[in-house]
């Protein structure tokens, strides 16, 4: 119920199932609860006003500096959502930290949402970091076998050198500020990070700030490598 007023545009999840929790939401007429599942011949009404399904977006977003990922912020810093004009309410899939910019998606589309920000699925993420000091081969190594964390140890990944104080990763985990953590165990803490690829969407032209539609191809490779990949252990 909460992934359909979401989709709708009437309400973050969060707030959705206050509104269901409220005894605002009905369907067909009878009141909606936060496991209803509503399909497409539903009627849905919030405060007795009909709601609308948005038809589903898809877009790739430029993250800048200093933009939070996130619909809103009790701070109020400028977030990801309000830099989208997009006619339908889409969020972010997944995160990135305030300072960290590059290639963010965000749509509607609960069901692949959820599955692009699952860890079984393994989505690709590709990250340069600039770095203090000048990591070594064996810096290197430790990154591609994996470090140990306060939460675990890490997953092999790809790591090279792109030049004396940049580096590479590509990773299929999403852990909290991992690439930041993971420099910082090795002893070369991250200056900048961007991410110029997710699940395969490139960043192209796009300046900081700017989005785009995806394609119907790019769509379709995304769903098409959720539903075929294999868990990761």
């Amino acid at each position: 119920m909460n992934a359909f007023l979401a989709r709708a545009g009437v309400a973050s999840r969060r707030k959705a199932d206050e509104l269901i929790k409220a005894g605002r939401v009905r369907v067909n007429g009878e009141p909606g609860e936060l496991n209803t599942f509503v399909e497409s011949r539903d009627v849905v009404e919030v405060d007795g006003e009909r709601v609308a399904k948005q038809e589903l977006g898809y877009v790739l977003l430029h993250k800048p500096a200093g933009v939070v990922t996130t619909a809103s912020d009790p701070q109020g810093r400028p977030t990801v959502v309000s830099l989208v004009g997009h006619e339908s309410r889409v969020v972010p899939v997944g995160r990135l930290d305030v300072d960290t910019t590059g290639a963010l998606l965000l749509t509607n589309d609960g069901p692949l949402a959820h599955r692009l920000a699952h860890p079984r699925y393994g989505v690709e993420k590709v990250y340069v970091a600039h770095v203090e000091g000048a990591p070594t081969d064996e810096d290197l190594r430790r990154l591609t076998e994996g470090v140990q964390l306060d939460d675990g140890r890490t997953h092999p990944a790809r790591a090279r050198r792109l030049g004396r104080t940049r580096v590479e990763l590509v990773l299929h985990e999403g852990r909290k500020r991992q690439v930041r953590r993971m420099c910082e165990a090795i002893g070369h803490p991250v200056r900048s990070l961007h991410r110029p690829v997710y699940a395969g969407l490139e960043l192209g032209v796009l300046e900081p700030g700017q989005w785009r539609e995806l394609t119907p191809t790019e769509v379709a490779s995304l769903r098409a490598a959720t539903r075929t990949r294999r868990a990761r252990r």
